[in-house]
This record gives structure tokens, sequence and C-alpha cells, in this order.
């Protein structure tokens, strides 16, 4: 069985990141790690690519919009660029998988506008492929929120996409979205190409669902691997496809570096990545 491999979403350090990049990319290879998942690069790819390439580390993922005009984030809704300007940039940092972040709700509420979602994902699939990259989604919770012939409107979109769209699965987002994750990720089979490893105890509500605030999305209960009840170990074990286990919290609960650490050696010493 091949062992993923160990990566970190920037976004977990983004106010670091964004203070000092070379800074930040040197401690995260002082920790091991060799590769990240690159966040907010689009406007400034050459610049990340030279501070990548100073500290020894590689992005063969990143996370940009591909499907949306305007990208939702706990701090408000941001205009988004044009797939084009999002490709050629990826393709000047060094990726190898360009994957969507976010598609909001309201657009998985409808069989209409998951296969929405399935159009645009193999459109944007057939533009990368000019580029030389391969496109992927990253789901949260509202992915979940809709039954479509008797699986998740992530596995519908899944299904009706081609083999070239990739998933990559947020473990703990799975969970909050009432997932047994470790089933879902069996089913999801060769389409993983990677997963968010994070933990923590979900919220009681789906901070998606229609008529619940998403405020709750500013302050998750999120803990170190091991602490929570997200089934990491389970879930990893359930498939041999997935080639990138990315560390992510989307609030650190301690120091954002020991935090990622704690990561990787829980990733390690468990026989998780490499």
């Amino acid at each position: 069985m091949s062992l993923p491999t160990s990566s970190v979403q920037l976004y977990t350090l983004v106010d670091e990141f964004r203070a000092d990049p070379a800074r930040s990319l040197d401690r995260l290879a002082a920790i091991g790690l060799r590769h990240v998942e690159a966040f907010d690069f689009v406007s400034r790819p050459a610049e990340i690519r030279a501070a990548l390439d100073a500290s020894g580390l590689t992005a063969p993922t990143g996370h940009a919009p591909l499907l949306s005009t305007e990208l939702w984030t706990p701090h408000g809704s941001i205009p988004t660029p044009e797939p084009e300007a999002v490709l050629a940039a990826a393709a000047t940092l060094g990726l190898s998988t360009v994957i969507d972040p976010f598609v909001e709700p309201a657009r998985w509420a409808t069989v209409d506008g998951v296969a929405e979602i399935a159009d645009r994902l193999n459109a944007v699939a057939d533009l990368a492929a000019g580029y030389g990259l391969t496109v992927g989604y990253h789901n949260h919770a509202q992915e979940f929120l809709v039954d479509i012939d008797g699986a998740s409107a992530l596995e519908y979109v899944v299904a009706h996409t081609d083999e070239r769209v990739a998933v990559e699965l947020d473990l703990f987002w799975a969970l909050t979205g009432g997932q047994d994750v470790p089933a879902l990720v069996q089913r999801l089979g060769s389409r993983l190409l990677a997963v968010h490893v994070k933990d923590g105890f979900v919220p009681a509500e789906n901070p998606f669902a229609p008529d619940v605030d998403r405020a709750v999305t500013r302050h998750l209960d999120q803990r170190r691997p091991g602490e929570g009840e997200v089934p990491l170990v389970e879930a990893m074990r359930a498939t041999d496809a997935v080639r990138w286990a990315v560390i992510e919290y989307d609030q650190s609960p301690g120091d954002v570096f020991d935090d990622i650490a704690a990561s990787h050696a829980f990733l390690l010493e468990n026989g998780l990545a490499v």
C-alpha cells in the first residue's frame, strides 16, 4: 500500500504567510515538510514561486476559484478572477492540480444546481488541459445537505464528471456533513487525490444549512489530530488512492507552527503519510 505525502494548506498560516512568506516557508521546511498547497496565489505567482524555490518547497496543488464569480470567505465574499487567469498563474507556480475550494450552498440545493456544477467542472477540466493542468473540488459541508438518487450531491458530481476531475476530501467537513467518513472515502475510490487532515468537534448544526448562522465557522472547535472526533486513522486507511495528505486548520488551536508540526508528526507516527 503506497502512502500519501504530507503537505500543508497555506491558508492555515495565512496571516504569517502574508506578513513574511520566506520566513513562513522556511519554518515549514524546518518541520520536515517538503510540499505545500497554495492559496491566494493568482495575483503573485512568480513571487510565491521564488519563495518556494528558496525554501526548497513545491506546491503540487493549490486552491483557487474556478466555478464562481465570487468566493465566500468567513470574512466576506470577494470577486474572483477568470479561470484562464487562475490556470496561467497555476502553471507559473508549478502546480499540477488546481482545486476549487468552495461553491455556495445555494447552488448545491437543487438537482439543476448540482448538475450545473458538474458541467462547469467538466468544462474547466478541458480548459486546464491546455495549460498542462488538472482540476479538482474541495468540499465543506453543504455538499451533503441534499441527496440525489440516494447519493450525496458531492457523489452525484463525481459520477457526472470526467475521471480527470479529482476530489480533495476535507475529513472534518465531511463529518460535519453527517457522513460516515471512512465509508465515503471508500466510495470515492480512485477519484480521491487528496485529503485535508484536521480534527476537532463538529458544530451541533451544519453551518452551511439554510437558516443557520454561518458565523459559527469563525468559532470552530478544532484540535490537533487525535484530539477530536474525526476518524482520521480509519478514513486514511480506507484507501490507497490518496496522493496528498494536506494538513489544515481553519482555526489553529494554538501556535500555528507547533500545531502543524504536531499534525505532521501524527501522520508519520501512525504510518499515514511520508
